[in-house]
């Protein structure tokens, strides 16, 4: 019996699920896996949890659900894969279809033939071409080595201060683990916000929230400088002069798609750095595929090519390649929607889709958005509130977009929206969405439901929305819109905006009419602490006769500015 010889470059997370779908499809075939570092199938998603102490045996960033350590013996005998650590692959020849490889810790050479090869050489950090980059105390957090760094750091409690530089995923879930080590903590963000798969003012509800905790937030704002002496870190200079003292940075600001084997063995290269693959992972070698951080894979909405370095979706994309290596182009991977979390303090800040500006800047038109606030389950529950910035198209209704943000279930809402995306659901789909309902779950009408009905009613005209940005542009204008505060006397106390606005209780509405500008077209906007009583008092006095009101969608929950209290 003819026994298929499959190579995998890469141990980390796509590499390592290519060889065991590979296995369970062809209990004969000859799998060797090749890792140039010293574990296997680490979940590097995990790193800052390490760092920070969320758990302290490091074998749980490399073990089963079970606890096995997921070495080359348990490959070996738990899955019959030669899977062989600190082996470096040096070149691909494509004629004589072998790899070429080196043991990094005896410096042996050899070659290894292969009937299928799957390449998941994963990404490396994107470093600054900056003085002082090569200082001591400058970490990434992208390998085990490198969370081995951090944590040492973190245990052994000599650093005071650090300096995270990038405000994206891992910049911010880098930032929290070295804020619960007790270090003072800047994020420096070159951008005007942190997060950027996130509307501007989505991101700075998240910003203003790790401000709230202690941590320290500079954008628009780039570094110019590492300062040291002796070699090690003392500081770090920013673009517009300003110096910060810090022991410890930590660089963060990408990664870049690892291509060299696929590139010096004439794979073809895509656009954005990444390997090209097609909807099975295979290259443009009938006999390669790649998977993971090194390729590019297409959008789902825009039917463009983007890099999508996720740990969820290495995973799936090795599934299809390690199928596809044994049954033939049977498996496909439909592409990306971009969707992803990350825990900020006591936030959670997520999306999927596409955001507002990301629509506007691929060409969608008739772009709709609604905001809203409220609770993921009830006050006897222990709701906590979240914010949704949902985006489709005002024509059709169908879904392009969702952000949600807050101390609440954040994950729940974004995988409800992920999964309407990609099921090219309409807001019309959503509004009687049959989701699980229970106190302790969710509201009666889920949040996300909810948000699909705000946006029904936009686009039915219904209601007449306008976002905490728009209103903030007509202050800064000088423009003088009347501002109507429908909440009670006692929230008003505890919490206001002070941007000039009354306060009129809806339940009192009806009777103070008499306190409303006479012009009945003058333009009103309402809002309240989430604007549902923002909305029904918009409704009241468009049914009295004034033509011109609107609804600050979010209200005081989704007001990214300063407040008065």
């Amino acid at each position: 019996m003819d026994r298929k010889r499959i190579i995998i470059i890469g141990g980390s997370a796509a590499g390592p699920k290519a060889a065991a779908k590979a296995r369970r499809l062809d209990e004969h075939a000859d799998i060797i896996l090749l890792q140039k570092g010293a574990d296997l199938s680490m979940a590097s998603c995990g790193y800052p949890y390490y760092v920070g102490g969320t758990f302290d045996d490091r074998n749980q960033l490399i073990c089963t659900a079970t606890g096995v350590v997921r070495d080359s013996k348990y490959y070996l005998n738990a899955k019959s894969i030669d899977a062989r650590t600190s082996t470096e692959v040096t070149a691909i020849d494509r004629a004589k279809k072998t790899v070429a490889f080196k043991k990094l810790d005896n410096g042996e050479t050899g070659s290894l033939p292969y009937d299928k090869l799957i390449i998941a050489t994963g990404a490396v950090p994107r470093m600054p071409p900056i003085p002082g980059i090569d200082l001591k105390g400058i970490s990434t957090l992208q390998s085990m080595s490198d969370a081995d760094f951090l944590r040492g750091v973190r245990d052994q409690r000599s650093v005071k201060k650090a300096v995270v530089v990038g405000g994206g995923l891992i910049g911010i879930e880098t930032a929290e683990a070295l804020h619960e080590a007790g270090i003072e903590v800047t994020i420096v963000e070159m951008l005007p916000q942190i997060l950027t798969f996130l509307d501007w003012e989505m991101a700075k509800l998240v910003e203003n929230h790790a401000r709230s905790k202690g941590a320290n937030v500079i954008v628009n704002n780039g570094v110019a400088e590492f300062l040291g002496k002796d070699g090690h870190i003392t500081g770090v200079k920013l673009k517009n002069g300003t110096e910060l003292e810090c022991e410890l940075a930590v660089v963060s600001i990408g990664v870049i798609p690892n291509v060299k084997l696929a590139k010096d063995a004439g794979l073809t290269i895509g656009a954005l750095g990444g390997i090209e693959v097609d909807n099975h992972m295979r290259t443009s070698d009938k006999d390669i595929y790649a998977v993971g951080d090194c390729v590019e894979i297409q959008h789902r909405l825009t039917g463009k090519k983007v890099l999508a370095p996720y740990g969820d979706l290495a995973n799936l994309e090795g599934r299809v390649a390690g199928e596809n290596v044994i049954m033939g182009d049977v498996a496909t991977f439909p592409g990306t929607v971009q969707s992803g979390i990350c825990k900020v303090f006591e936030y959670s800040a997520g999306a999927t889709g596409l955001s507002e500006g990301n629509a506007l800047k691929n060409g969608f038109t008739d772009v709709i958005t609604a905001v809203n606030a409220s609770p993921d389950k009830p006050g006897f529950m222990g709701g906590k509130v979240v914010v949704t910035k949902l985006v489709a198209n005002k024509k059709t209704g169908k879904i392009l977009g969702a952000q949600v943000v807050g101390p609440g279930n954040v994950a729940k809402q974004v995988a409800q929206w992920a999964l309407a995306i990609q099921g090219g659901l309409t807001v019309d789909d959503m509004v009687n969405a049959d989701l699980p309902y229970a106190p302790p779950f969710s509201l009666a009408i889920d949040h996300a439901i909810a948000a699909a009905h705000i946006m029904q009613n936009k686009i039915k005209d219904r209601m007449k929305g306008i976002s905490v940005v728009d209103v903030k542009k007509k202050l800064d204008a000088g423009e003088k819109p009347f501002i109507l505060d429908a909440r009670g006397p006692d929230e008003f106390e505890a919490m206001r905006l002070g941007i000039g606005e009354t306060l009129i209780p809806l339940g009192a509405l009806r009777k103070r009419l008499n306190e409303l500008p006479a012009d009945k077209n003058q333009e009103i906007i309402c809002f309240c602490k989430i604007s549902l009583r923002g909305y029904e008092a918009a409704l009241v006095l468009e049914g009295n006769g004034w033509k011109n009101v609107r609804v600050m969608e979010g209200g005081i929950m989704a007001w990214p500015y300063p407040r008065e209290k």
